[in-house]
């Protein structure tokens, strides 16, 4: 049984979120920088069967991709080139900035840790996956 990944990619950093053997809970692991994405996902399927990505998209409140695809799209490409074998579903990525920032401050995340990004993008990569999750079921 393989697991699902999800990004939620920035123009600098990428945060990562996976789920369990189950595809039940999503879990942050970590953010990357977005040019690592590729080698993380290779080295990650060394050890783990990955099932599918999930790829936060931002758009807008028209439904309308946002100015942000223009580097996100970039990247879908070349992760369907380098993993063919690999499924990648889109998923709205919509508040989860906003969604990721309140979890924070309801889990008693201190002031100054919540100005960390990479956290943020972390958070962020779980509520996209745990959403696509949610919906699968």
């Amino acid at each position: 049984m393989g697991r699902i990944l999800a990004l939620d990619v920035g123009r600098k950093r990428t945060g990562i979120a996976i789920s369990d053997p189950l595809k039940m809970i999503a879990n942050g692991i970590k953010t990357v920088g977005t040019a690592e994405v590729e080698a993380f996902i290779a080295n990650y399927t060394k050890t783990e069967n990955l099932e599918a990505l999930v790829i936060g998209y931002p758009k807008q409140m028209n439904n309308q991709p946002s100015e942000a695809v223009k580097y996100i799209n970039p990247l879908i490409n070349r992760l369907k080139k380098v993993f063919p074998e690999i499924p990648i579903h889109l998923a709205d990525e919509r508040f989860t900035s906003v969604l990721a920032h309140r979890a924070m401050i309801e889990g008693g995340v201190k002031k100054k840790d919540r100005q960390n990004k990479a956290l943020a993008d972390t958070i962020s990569a779980a509520i996209i996956l745990q959403s696509f999750l949610d919906y699968q079921k």
